[in-house]
């Protein structure tokens, strides 16, 4: 087949060569196929013709218009639905092969007379106008703690000019969260900018009768900072494009970063922030320059930033808990019947009676949680064994594994409430000495002798003797030298 090259060689030798054969050599081809060419004086792709015929009878002529009233009905029909449709209802009238006609067919019909398809329209981004943020889940990395696996979320921020953007790790897309990393993240940039927008989080935006509002401790929010509060539509995610499409650059940049590191565990908490650090700081450096642009628009400061938790009042109950955000927590049985306030931040909860912090705690993740301290009940407890056995957060009662099988041995050997008081004892020991020693000594005891609370006792006593001091001697300085070296500096000043 003679190619357009090759006819375009053909003439630009005729120009030169003396004879029709000899540039038809030259280019390739026969003498009698250069004439034709030379003739019409076009390319071959000018000479073909596109085929309007049909190589074959379409095999889905007869039912053509049945399938186009479906997809005209219902456009995300997938072509593969309708041919098995069509081969179960027509047994044997259609063959597998034939399943990429019909793709062809329909494919034709939804670019001619399918519906309008969604346009996303490019948008111009200004410096200093459109901040971004958004939460992503980094379950799907495998993080862990101390080999324990770390579930969580980043709050992510974007300015949508310069993609300069940091996080914060959190746990929930609570308010607390987005108030804390919406904060963390202008100081770091040192400036506001002129708006900020997020999805329709349940966190900012009311979810009641009135979805066009922002709640109200969002919009204080934002009226500290002088921001315009900006929400995407409904199942719109495309609305907040920028931040969406970092929050996958992201997660594959700390995917990277892990393998260089060679593993994806941290000793802590802090030494992960640190590593979320480092990595934004290199995200950012190739930035700058856009990034100075947004810094000289930027809107200055407040003074000071907002406190980033919910305050509450709630009463301590009979059982010596209060019930925050649907989890319940142990505070100390002094508080019971009282009404104390409870700071709500999102990471920690902090306890204040009488203007005085009585206590801060971990805030549980998620609803119908408990976070009791058997330290706070191991007073009452002891007074009062039989509730022991079947207390309702009993298993919080043991500290670790030793605690457990302890109490179970001791149950082997006496009756329900003997064994509960004998345990409580130890467990009074692990509150008022040691918790980590009382485990050490249930793990010498366990399978070795019976468990007793005496037995627990002797051995932290013979673990708390002290080693005898090592006498330390110290030899006598001789003065004489300095008496020699005052003589020396008074002939020198003599002479």
């Amino acid at each position: 087949m003679v190619t357009d090259q090759q006819v375009r060689r053909l003439f630009k030798l005729m120009q030169t060569e003396r004879t029709q054969a000899v540039a038809a050599a030259k280019s390739g081809m026969d003498e009698k196929t250069a004439r034709k060419y030379l003739k019409t004086s076009m390319l071959p792709s000018e000479l073909k013709k596109e085929r309007t015929w049909c190589t074959r009878p379409d095999p889905f002529k007869d039912i053509w218009d049945e399938v186009r009233e479906k997809i005209a009905v219902h456009p995300e029909f997938e072509a593969k639905t309708l041919f098995d449709d069509l081969q179960d209802r027509y047994p044997g009238k259609f063959s597998d092969g034939q399943l990429r006609t019909l793709q062809r067919r329909i494919k034709r019909w939804r670019v001619l007379e399918g519906p309008a398809q969604e346009i996303f329209f490019p948008q111009l981004h200004r410096p200093g106008e459109l901040a971004q943020s958004d939460y992503t889940h980094m379950g799907e990395l495998g993080i862990t703690l101390a080999n324990k696996p770390f579930d969580h979320l980043v709050y992510h921020f974007v300015l949508t000019y310069s993609n300069w953007e940091t996080g914060r790790i959190c746990f929930s897309e609570s308010f607390e969260s987005l108030s804390d990393g919406l904060q963390a993240a202008l100081w770091e940039l040192g400036g506001v900018p002129h708006a900020h927008q997020t999805d329709r989080l349940t966190a900012a935006v009311q979810k009641s009768l009135h979805l066009d509002e922002f709640t109200q401790r969002y919009q204080a929010l934002l009226d500290h900072y002088g921001l315009i509060g900006r929400k995407t539509q409904a199942a719109s995610p495309n609305e907040n494009g920028d931040v969406e499409q970092r929050n996958h650059r992201f997660k594959r940049a700390v995917q990277q970063a892990l393998l260089l590191r060679g593993s994806a565990d941290f000793a802590d908490l802090d030494e992960y922030k640190l590593f979320l650090e480092k990595l934004f700081c290199r995200l950012n450096s190739g930035r700058r320059e856009r990034f100075l642009e947004e810094q000289r628009v930027l809107h200055p400061l407040p003074d000071q930033r907002l406190e980033s938790c919910k305050r509450l009042s709630v009463s301590v109950g009979p059982s010596s808990t209060i019930r925050v955000n649907h989890n319940v927590y142990s505070v100390e049985s002094r508080l019971i019947g009282e009404t104390i306030q409870v700071y709500l931040f999102a990471e920690h909860i902090d306890l204040f009676y009488a203007q005085k912090c009585v206590g801060r705690l971990p805030r549980l993740r998620g609803k119908k949680q408990h976070l009791i301290n058997y330290r706070h009940m191991i007073d009452q407890l002891e007074r009062k064994p039989g509730a022991f056995e079947n207390y309702r957060y009993r298993d919080e009662m043991f500290p670790c594994s030793y605690f457990r099988l302890a109490y179970d041995e001791l149950k082997e050997r006496h009756t329900l409430q003997k064994a509960a008081r004998e345990y409580l004892k130890i467990l009074r020991m692990a509150a008022m000495e040691s918790e980590t020693a009382v485990g050490a000594a249930l793990s010498e005891l366990c399978g070795r002798q019976a468990i007793t609370a005496c037995s627990v006792e002797e051995i932290l006593h013979a673990q708390q003797v002290p080693t005898p001091v090592t006498e330390v001697r110290i030899a006598q300085v001789d003065l004489t030298a300095y008496d020699r070296l005052l003589l020396n500096e008074e002939v020198s000043y003599a002479g």
